[in-house]
C-alpha cells in the first residue's frame, strides 16, 4: 500500500499530504470520483475577522480576516470499512419502517462518517438505529448544535453523536431546521441521556425539542432572552444581572484616533 493509500481512522482511504494537515476544508484534497471518500465542498457562509467585531473595538489583530465557511458535500459509494456496512443496514431497515428517505446525505469526512437526515423522520431512524441489530447504536453521547445564518431555510443544525458498543462504532445524525421554525422530535423517548443535552440544545441555540418532558434552559436564568451562542446575538453588552453593572460590546471599549 502506497503512502497515497494509508486508511483513516474507520477504514475509509484518504489522501495523505501537506495539504492534509490543515485544518481549513477547502485546503483538503478530494479523492478522485469513485475512490472511497470522494466528495466536493459547499460554501454556507464567510466568516469575517476573529469574533465578528467591526470598527476600532477589534484588538485581536485579524480584523482584516476574511474566510469561507464550506461543509463538505455528499460522499460518493463506497465509502470505505464498516462505513458501507452501516449504511447498508440502515437504509434497509428504514426501507422496512416505511421511512426510505429519511436519509438525505451521507457525509465521510476525516475519517467520520455523518448520516443528514430528515427532521420528520429522526424519531423512527434514532429506534432503528439502537434495535437493529446490525446496528446497535445503543448510547446517545451528545446532541450539539450551531447557527449558520447564511445557509437559508437550514440555518440551525443539530448534531447527534452515537456509539454502539455491541459493534465499537461511532456515527453522527446531523439534522437542519430553519430560523422560522426551529423544531425537532426529542430523542428522550430512544435516548434517555439526550434530556439534559437537549436542555443546553435549546437554551443556546433556540432549537425546541417536541415530546421533551422538561424543556427548560439549563445555564442560562429561566427569563433570559434569547439564545447566546445563535451568530445573531449580540457580542457582550448584557447587564450583568445580579450585580447591576453593565460591559459595553467589544466595539465599543476603545477607540483609537
Amino acid at each position: 500500500m502506497s503512502p497515497a493509500e494509508e486508511p483513516t481512522q474507520g477504514g475509509a482511504r484518504g489522501t495523505v499530504d501537506q495539504a492534509a494537515t490543515d485544518q481549513s476544508p477547502e485546503n483538503l484534497p478530494a479523492p478522485p470520483e469513485g475512490q472511497p471518500g470522494s466528495q466536493t465542498v459547499r460554501q454556507v457562509g464567510e466568516r469575517r475577522g476573529m469574533f465578528g467585531v467591526k470598527g476600532s473595538g477589534d484588538t485581536s489583530g485579524y480584523g482584516g480576516l476574511r474566510a469561507a465557511v464550506r461543509h463538505p458535500a455528499a460522499t460518493a459509494r463506497p465509502y470505505g470499512g464498516w462505513f458501507d456496512e452501516v449504511a447498508d443496514a440502515l437504509e434497509v431497515a428504514a426501507r422496512g419502517a416505511g421511512v426510505e428517505r429519511a436519509v438525505e446525505s451521507v457525509v465521510v469526512h476525516r475519517g467520520e462518517i455523518t448520516f443528514h437526515v430528515r427532521a420528520d423522520d429522526l424519531l423512527v431512524l434514532a429506534r432503528l438505529l439502537r434495535d437493529e441489530p446490525r446496528l446497535r447504536f445503543e448510547l446517545l453521547s451528545s446532541v450539539s448544535g450551531v447557527h449558520y445564518p447564511a445557509d437559508t431555510g437550514h440555518e440551525l443544525h443539530v448534531v447527534h453523536h452515537l456509539l454502539s458498543m455491541t459493534h465499537n462504532r461511532r456515527i453522527r445524525l446531523e439534522v437542519a431546521v430553519p430560523d422560522t421554525d426551529p423544531r425537532l422530535p426529542s430523542l428522550v423517548p430512544v435516548y434517555p441521556t439526550a434530556d439534559w443535552h437537549e436542555r443546553e440544545t435549546w437554551d443556546m441555540f433556540g432549537v425546541l425539542f417536541e415530546g421533551h418532558p422538561s424543556l427548560t434552559r439549563i445555564l442560562m436564568p429561566d427569563d433570559w432572552p434569547g439564545h447566546p451562542q445563535r451568530k445573531d446575538y449580540p457580542l457582550g453588552g448584557i447587564p450583568v444581572e445580579y450585580k447591576g453593572g453593565t460591559v459595553p460590546p467589544p466595539d465599543q471599549r476603545r477607540s483609537y484616533s
